[in-house]
């Protein structure tokens, strides 16, 4: 963002950037992709609190992994597809039109974050499955949903620090 205001600025006084708008096309693959795994982490995901929230003990462990296992396939076959996107760009040589850079670099991040963000997923079935199997157990490697309390709360003391 503050590169683009900086290129807004220089356009002004007609010194633009050149290249300026396919090399941020280009970085955009490495803000998207590579951050899901890490949204996954923080539970940022929008995802069906309302009914997931009101569920307890095995019922909602048991959810939540079948919803997991449901992302787990679907990313996986996105990796197999993104992969192949991303090696036809290498094989072929793809680049931006105008200054010719090459774009397979942007486009084999999109299958490593997506990558990443399965074995992130994979953590969480096991976390899952063994909450599922022992309702007990102290939970690992699962975000926990907080309550609105709960953030308020966490706001409010980050406000007194």
């Amino acid at each position: 963002m503050i590169l683009t205001s900086i290129q807004i600025i220089s356009r002004v006084f007609g010194y633009p950037w050149p290249a300026f708008l396919e090399l941020s096309e280009l970085a955009i693959s490495i803000f998207a992709f590579l951050g899901v795994a890490f949204a996954q982490r923080m539970d940022a995901h929008i995802r069906m609190e309302l009914l997931v929230a009101n569920l307890k003990g095995r019922v909602k462990w048991i959810i939540e992994f079948i919803a997991t296992f449901c992302a787990f396939i679907v990313i996986g076959i996105l990796i197999y597809f993104s992969s192949l996107f991303a090696i036809d760009a290498y094989v072929i040589g793809d680049s931006t039109m105008d200054y010719l850079f090459p774009t397979w670099p942007a486009k084999m991040l999109v299958p490593i974050g997506f990558a990443i963000w399965f074995l992130r997923l994979f953590l969480e079935l096991i976390g899952y499955f063994r909450l599922a199997v022992n309702i007990d157990s102290e939970p690992m490697y699962v975000p926990i949903i907080k309550t609105a309390e709960e953030l308020a709360n966490e706001e409010i003391e980050s406000i007194r620090e």
